[in-house]
């Protein structure tokens, strides 16, 4: 996504400060955590429990962070991984990372009450999918095997979806007719891996189409471009986020490539090795689109206690974007 897109201000080219040798210093990369999407799925149980009380039902985690999930659990919220475990006629949120239409039919033959959390960028690559298999393309999704996203959008049109997930998925592709083929998305790539799966499979397919916008959401993009920024002046750069975030742990990847050191992804401060500051100098900090800056914050007072309290804001890009609540929570 470009500086332009709407509720994106470009913040120029960032700044950075060089410091005295062997002066410990920190660069915190701006945009990180919490997306729009993020945000509204996760008001959406908080507003669930509070409108209606315990317990909600969430299945799947509502998004990819321990501590969310740990602090909804707390709040009553109860995580299934399917309809089937939701007692009939009860309340259930889809999470933000969306679910098939095999997903909505299994709720509503459980008269299961619910409340779609799916974030509205997730929803416009399920609309791109019904879009292109109405119009009988081939329809080639670029995403990780087994992610939740990818289990839903490939559910739109299971029989016109072939997952590429390595590179080695390439050469398994098969097209009925190579001038209808077109490639979307998971939204939480790489952006720099998911165009070299591009260019693998336009070899093959020369024809190949493009999807119509950005599946790569702004957040993923944004954080990415800000780690690049500053990865190369880092010795280490510490990522907080969970294991089984993809925007997460690309921004491990992202920052190596970019010329970190060393780079870690962590779920609390506490996780953190000391043996990791050996000789470090400069430390990079980011959080992936479902991380609370609650815990940046303290990876930051850890970092603090051992010498390492000059902080420098390393802004690549202000967001402004926020979405609507759920349309069953609207009215209340």
């Amino acid at each position: 996504m470009t500086s332009a897109s709407p509720g994106i201000e470009p913040a120029g080219t960032p700044t950075i400060t060089g410091t005295a040798s062997g002066k410990k210093r920190v660069l915190l990369a701006k945009p990180r955590g919490y997306c729009a999407g993020v945000d509204r799925a996760v008001i959406a149980v908080e507003k669930a429990l509070e409108v209606y009380g315990a317990p909600v039902y969430v299945r799947k985690e509502i998004v990819h962070n321990r501590h969310v999930v740990e602090t909804l659990r707390e709040r009553g919220a109860i995580f299934v991984d399917e309809t089937s475990e939701v007692p009939e006629g009860a309340l259930v949120v889809f999470s933000a990372h969306g679910v098939s239409p095999m997903v909505h039919a299994e709720a509503a033959d459980r008269n299961l009450r619910t409340i779609d959390a799916t974030c509205p960028l997730v929803t416009k690559v399920h609309k791109e999918v019904n879009r292109f298999a109405k119009d009988d393309y081939d329809i080639l999704l670029i995403g990780h095997e087994g992610h939740e996203e990818v289990e839903g959008t490939a559910g739109e049109a299971p029989d016109k979806v072939q997952l590429v997930d390595k590179a080695e998925d390439v050469d398994k592709v098969e097209v009925r007719d190579p001038s209808k083929v077109i490639w979307l998305s998971q939204t939480t790539l790489s952006v720099d891996e998911t165009m070299e799966r591009v260019d693998q499979l336009r070899e093959r397919f020369p024809g190949l189409a493009d999807p119509p916008s950005d599946d790569i959401c702004y957040a993923t993009t944004n954080r990415q471009v800000a780690v690049k920024a500053m990865a190369a002046e880092c010795d280490l750069v510490l990522v907080v986020g969970s294991t089984n975030s993809s925007n997460s742990k690309r921004l491990v990847e992202v920052a190596l490539k970019a010329g970190a050191r060393t780079s870690y992804l962590v779920d609390f401060a506490r996780e953190i090795d000391e043996a990791w500051l050996d000789g470090v100098t400069t430390v990079g900090v980011t959080s992936g689109a479902s991380v609370p800056d609650v815990l940046v914050m303290e990876v930051l007072d850890w970092l603090s206690e051992r010498g390492y309290g000059d902080v420098d804001e390393v802004t690549t890009a202000n967001e402004k974007i926020t979405f609507a609540p759920p349309k069953e929570l609207r009215k209340v």
